[in-house]
Order: structure tokens, then C-alpha cells, then sequence
């Protein structure tokens, strides 16, 4: 068939095919995703500014200018970026083993009613209950120490983790499981063939969230539980609390929103990649 006779999704799909691309086309989305992000920074910058120059806390509130000095005098000095090799390897290293646990809890629970009814509202429970909760049953358990920190991490994302993977099994669709038993997959190979791929996308959001929870727990932890000679981001931040450094405090809390902000684009592109796979893009 020709293509000046194919009309409807068809010809749009011609269309989509037949978009430019080259150097110039991905110079332009490259920077179509980044102009917003630094026109959010040159207002935020602004706005800081202008709080400065207003007075507001004058004594104590420092001027943007004096703390980016202060965070590349941090930086230069190596205590900094120590600090950060110590938290991400805490949050990389707790995230990892309540992945294991919240597939493996979530596969079960997912596909074994009675389990379900008798750990799902559990799990919710545990997702809900905030992670500073944890951490006088963990010093109990563990004493001080890194184990502590590990703990409050897996316990905070873990049912999350379990919960996004019960939450995008059920959203698969009957159609696709049809199509699997035609096939002759049963039970494990179904789930693995058809449920978990079906889940992807829904499991990658919570995974998403888990992430902010482990984050979110991790730097709790680190703020309540003080390890001597293991310099961490939240032992910063207590230390400059203890001296009311603004400049310092201001600085650290730069950092952890500029990690933040990259794990969440790092997300965003593994996102897309799964819609450009299924033609969701």
C-alpha cells in the first residue's frame, strides 16, 4: 500500500517515525529539559537574595554568596566529599537489601491470598510508621553503630518496595494472563514472564518513593545516631548545629537536595526508557 493512501494512527505513526533527528535535534531536547531546571536555580538563587538583602534573620542568615564559598571550601578540603561517600554508600547498601525483601515479600503476598489477609494491612502499617520510631527499638538491638543506621533504612523502604510490587501485579491485565496459561506458563514462570514485566512501571514508581524514604530515614538516623570517626552528612549537620554555623548547615542541606535531585532524574530516565519500550513515549 502506498503511503499517500494510509490515513488515521497509521499516518501518524509515519510521522513519528519520520522525525528529524541529527546533532541539532538532540542539542535542542537536551536543552528543552534543561532550561526549566536552571531557570528554577537562577529564581531560587534570586529569591534567596532578596531575602538577604531584606534583613531577614541578618545575624544568622548568610548571603548566597557566602555559603557557595563555604560549600567549595568544604568541598576542597575533602571532609565533605568523605561525608557523602559515607551516606551514599548507607543509603545505596540499605536500599539494595530492602529490594530483596520487598520483591520477594511482595511476589509472595501478591500471589498468595491468604498471606494477603494476613500481612497486606501490615505491610501498609509499616510503610506508614515513621522512621524515627525505629530507632530506639534499633540501639536497643544493635547498640550504636552502623548496623542501627542499616536497619532504620531497610525497615522504612522495605514495605514500600513490597507494596508497589502488589499494587502493579494487580493492575495486570486478565488478557495478558490469558495469553500466558495459553502458553503453558504456570504459576512461577507466569509470575515471572508475565506479572513482574506487567508491573514494571507501577513498581518503578514505588521504587521511586522507596528511594525517598531511605533517604528520608537515612539522614534521620545519621542526625540521632552519631558514629565516632565515620564522617557522614548527618554528623555534619549536627556539628554545625552545635556551632550555629548557617553558612556550613545551608551548604549540606545544598548538597543533599542536589543528590536528591539527581536520583530522581536518574528515575526519570529509566522511566522513559521503560515508555519508549511499550510506546508510551
Amino acid at each position: 500500500m502506498a503511503h499517500d493512501t494510509i490515513a488515521g494512527l497509521d499516518a501518524l505513526d509515519l510521522a513519528a517515525e519520520a522525525a528529524p533527528g541529527g546533532a541539532g535535534a538532540r542539542a535542542g531536547r537536551v536543552w528543552n529539559a534543561a532550561w526549566p531546571k536552571l531557570a528554577a536555580i537562577v529564581i531560587f538563587l534570586a529569591l534567596w537574595e532578596i531575602l538577604y538583602l531584606a534583613g531577614w534573620k541578618s545575624l544568622i542568615f548568610p548571603a548566597p554568596g557566602t555559603t557557595l564559598s563555604d560549600l567549595g571550601t568544604q568541598l576542597s578540603s575533602g571532609q565533605l566529599w568523605q561525608a557523602i561517600e559515607t551516606t551514599l554508600g548507607r543509603a545505596l547498601g540499605g536500599f539494595a537489601i530492602a529490594l530483596v525483601i520487598g520483591v520477594v515479600v511482595g511476589s509472595l503476598v501478591s500471589r498468595i491470598g491468604a498471606l494477603r489477609q494476613a500481612v497486606g494491612s501490615m505491610l501498609t502499617g509499616l510503610q506508614t510508621m515513621p522512621s524515627v520510631a525505629w530507632i530506639p527499638f534499633a540501639i536497643i538491638l544493635f547498640g550504636s553503630s552502623t548496623s542501627t543506621i542499616g536497619f532504620v533504612v531497610v525497615m522504612a523502604s522495605a514495605p514500600s518496595i513490597a507494596n508497589a510490587l502488589i499494587a502493579g501485579v494487580d493492575y495486570t491485565p486478565p488478557l495478558l494472563v490469558k495469553a500466558g496459561r495459553l502458553m503453558g506458563l504456570a504459576r512461577l514462570r507466569l509470575h515471572w514472564h508475565v506479572y513482574l514485566p506487567s508491573s514494571l512501571p507501577t513498581f518503578v514508581s514505588g521504587l521511586k518513593q522507596a528511594w525517598a524514604f531511605t533517604w528520608h530515614s537515612l539522614l534521620t538516623a545519621e542526625l540521632v545516631v552519631l558514629i565516632p570517626n565515620h564522617p557522614s552528612l548527618g554528623i555534619l549537620l549536627d556539628s554545625d548545629q552545635q556551632q550555629a554555623d548557617m553558612p556550613s548547615t545551608i551548604a549540606v542541606m545544598l548538597v543533599i537536595l542536589i543528590l536528591g535531585v539527581v536520583v530522581d532524574g536518574l528515575f526519570g530516565l529509566w522511566n522513559r526508557s521503560i515508555q519508549r519500550r511499550r510506546g508510551l513515549e
